[in-house]
């Protein structure tokens, strides 16, 4: 009888694929770094040949993912920056190494400590936002209290006059810099202490911006403690780690051949570019623009929405590694329409040269002109001469 039953429902199920008139959807919202949510992105075209060089940055070698690495680094207090990040070079013998904005010595918190090639993001993040949580100590109590207080900080928002304070290593000129956002956490009106979150753009002196706020509450302040929780694309969330993790990652790899807890410590540098806007290349096209071109309209795959023109844009692979970081020069609706023309130029270089295969020169026209120079049609600079005919110029 059963096996009766077994039969019937082998011959009523059926285990074809039916076809579909439409591509079934990818979810990418998984996709690691640069690759998350690709299939959003608009698609100029997706013909072309993918080339084996070049790999996933989570999947590169332990080499090249330290040299082309950023770590999330809690700076303790006392050390200034510039020591944190020569001992961070000593540890992983690194070539070169630096940060993403000086903290005060006694400062602790998120410091962004780029390795080698990751160096070349080092500028586009100092001029990144900041956030700040800090411990400011008033001179006597406030009649109004936490109120009082409060107000005083909701009115020390938007731009505001700075001039660095006495001990400081840039020329004491004044400035203007920006307050986005701040909150008051806790106040203690009878130890005269407050804790207080701050937003701010990149130069904001918080010691300075305490010293203002004893000013116009009347009673005089000065920053107590300071622990910066967020810069750029970094925050205490994002694998934050400790000096004492980057000597055990690296002492284990090299007494155990663990490459786990390094890989745990440093991120790779596509971390830092989530959040710019994206062009994808053809892989042909990739080693002309380590080599300086400019992104013309044949070699773009897929762009994202919203761009406008001179706005910064990551320039990156199918792979999902980051080529270069560039300035673009047609928006996304001239992306849509055009058939030719410069999308975007080289602003800062980040992959090596020659990791994909030179592929210029390739085309009809290059072996054209080749042949003219050879036959003495043009001049070995591919300039018209006397015997070049009338149609090539």
């Amino acid at each position: 009888m059963t096996m009766e039953v077994v039969k019937s429902t082998k011959v009523e199920e059926e285990y074809t694929i039916k076809p579909q008139a439409s591509t079934p959807a990818v979810d990418t919202s998984s996709w690691p770094l640069l690759l998350k949510n690709y299939d959003k992105l608009l698609v100029r075209t997706g013909h072309f040949t993918p080339i084996p060089n070049g790999c996933s940055p989570l999947k590169r070698d332990i080499r090249s993912y330290i040299s082309s690495g950023v770590i999330n680094l809690d700076k303790p207090s006392n050390p200034s920056s510039h020591e944190v990040v020569s001992w961070v070079k000593r540890i992983l013998r690194a070539e070169k190494t630096g940060h993403s904005g000086t903290l005060d010595p006694k400062v602790t918190g998120c410091l962004i400590v780029c390795i080698d090639r990751a160096t070349r993001l080092v500028k586009s993040q100092q001029g990144a936002g900041k956030e700040y949580v800090c411990v400011i100590r008033l001179h006597d109590k406030l009649p109004g209290g936490q109120a009082q207080l409060a107000r005083a900080l909701e009115t020390l928002t938007g731009a505001l006059f700075q001039r660095p304070p006495l001990i400081s290593a840039v020329k004491r000129q004044l400035r203007i810099r920006t307050i986005h956002e701040s909150k008051l956490i806790e106040f203690d009106n009878d130890r005269h202490l407050g804790v207080f979150w701050v937003s701010c753009e990149a130069g904001t002196y918080i010691r300075t911006l305490c010293v203002h706020l004893g000013l116009l509450l009347g009673v005089g302040a000065h920053m107590q403690e300071l622990r910066r929780v967020r810069s750029g694309a970094m925050d205490e969330t994002k694998q934050m780690v400790t000096l004492h993790d980057v000597l055990d990652a690296q002492w284990t790899m090299d007494n155990t051949r663990d490459e786990s807890y390094l890989r745990r410590v440093i991120a790779p540098l596509e971390t830092l570019l989530t959040s710019y806007k994206r062009l994808v290349v053809k892989d042909s096209a990739v080693n002309a623009v380590c080599y300086g071109a400019k992104l013309m309209l044949p070699g773009l795959l897929r762009y994202e929405a919203g761009i406008e023109h001179h706005e910064e844009v990551v320039l990156m692979t199918t792979k999902g590694e980051a080529i270069a970081l560039g300035i673009a020069q047609m928006s996304t609706v001239e992306m849509s329409t055009c058939d030719h023309g410069v999308v975007a130029k080289v602003k800062r270089c980040i992959m090596e040269r020659d990791l994909y295969p030179r592929r210029w020169g390739l085309g009809p026209v290059a072996q054209e002109k080749k042949k003219m120079k050879a036959d003495g049609k043009l001049d070995k600079f591919g300039r018209p001469n006397d015997s070049t005919p009338a149609k090539w110029t």
